[in-house]
């Protein structure tokens, strides 16, 4: 069982620092704005705490990517919805069994694992996106890298939905940039930040 609560601490004060006119600038997710990002970080919220808890999500309520589906006070509840998502996983009957996440069927500790991974990588995107500071404990990051390492040793162009095939980054290069290199992304990128 690992604690989220590291991880989703950061991403809520990224998304709490991103200002009204980033919402437009580009991310490291193809055709994704800042805002559209935001908006997949709620409903994928919503998405990994109800895969914890094994229950259902409402129609409509999961992960999309739509800066258009924001309300007023996204700097509010996504947090809130995030500290709910490190809790739900706190308990060790989230990690066992099988449960749902995006309409695929998976054990449990596969779940967490990806709801660490999502949480870990949009916010390092929120972060370059945004020009802010991205930090995470080495711990976590230890467990998306060796998580990441083998999706691409079953899918090394990449997972379609997920990731693409994954950047070459130097065995030296800070653990971050391995961890991002390996869902596809640069970890140089930088896009209009302001």
């Amino acid at each position: 069982m690992l604690d989220l609560e590291p991880a989703t601490n950061t991403m809520a004060e990224l998304i709490r620092g991103v200002a009204d006119h980033q919402l437009y600038v580009p991310t490291p997710c193809p055709d994704m704005s800042l805002g559209d990002l935001i908006d997949h970080v709620a409903g994928l919220s919503l998405a990994f705490t109800a895969a914890a808890s094994k229950t259902s999500l409402e129609a409509g309520a999961g992960p999309s990517a739509d800066m258009s589906r924001l309300n007023l006070g996204w700097r509010s509840y996504i947090p809130k919805r995030l500290a709910a998502l490190a809790q739900a996983w706190r308990k060790d009957e989230a990690w066992e069994g099988f449960t749902q996440a995006g309409g695929v069927d998976l054990p449990g500790d596969v779940a967490g694992l990806v709801a660490l991974d999502e949480v870990i990588v949009h916010g390092w995107d929120i972060a370059a996106a945004s020009g802010q500071e991205f930090t995470c404990p080495p711990h976590l990051l230890e467990v998306a890298y060796g998580f990441l390492q083998a999706s691409v040793a079953e899918n090394p162009q990449g997972t379609p939905g997920l990731f693409d095939a994954p950047v070459a980054v130097a065995d030296h290069a800070p653990l971050v940039d391995r961890v991002i290199g390996l869902t596809g992304r640069d970890p140089a990128w930088a896009g209009a930040r302001r």
